[in-house]
């Protein structure tokens, strides 16, 4: 006879590791501007984290995350969420949860040296 036993059960692990759509209140996919960017972006239910997740981009010099409301004046009017954490997974950045997301609705790979929008997601509830 043969017994197997487990620790933990895929199932539930999985589950507990995954967020569901009811945690964030605004979501966009990401397009690709002057490099090709993907992924998802989503901003919490508490308007405190947002997530970068399934995300992929070029490397650069000085890459930024912004939040932006106006892809043509994103220089101009965006507030600035720090160097970009990685190009290659799932992100998260502390935002402030006073954020007018109607108006900075766009999310932004900035590279600041060159001015370059490397690609962009647009949130919507």
């Amino acid at each position: 006879m043969i017994a197997l036993f487990s620790c933990s059960n895929d199932d539930s692990n999985n589950s507990t590791n995954e967020t569901t759509s009811s945690d964030y209140i605004y979501k966009g996919n990401f397009v690709s501007s002057s490099h090709p960017t993907s992924g998802i972006a989503k901003i919490s239910k508490d308007k405190k984290q947002l997530l970068l997740e399934g995300f992929k981009s070029d490397d650069g010099p000085d890459l930024n995350i912004y939040l932006a409301a106006n892809l043509s004046t994103i220089k101009a009017d965006h507030i600035d969420l720090g160097d970009i954490k990685g190009l290659n997974g799932n992100y998260s950045y502390t935002v402030n949860n006073t954020i007018y997301y109607a108006k900075y609705k766009y999310v932004v790979v900035w590279c600041v040296d060159f001015d370059a929008n490397f690609g962009n997601a647009v949130l919507a509830p």
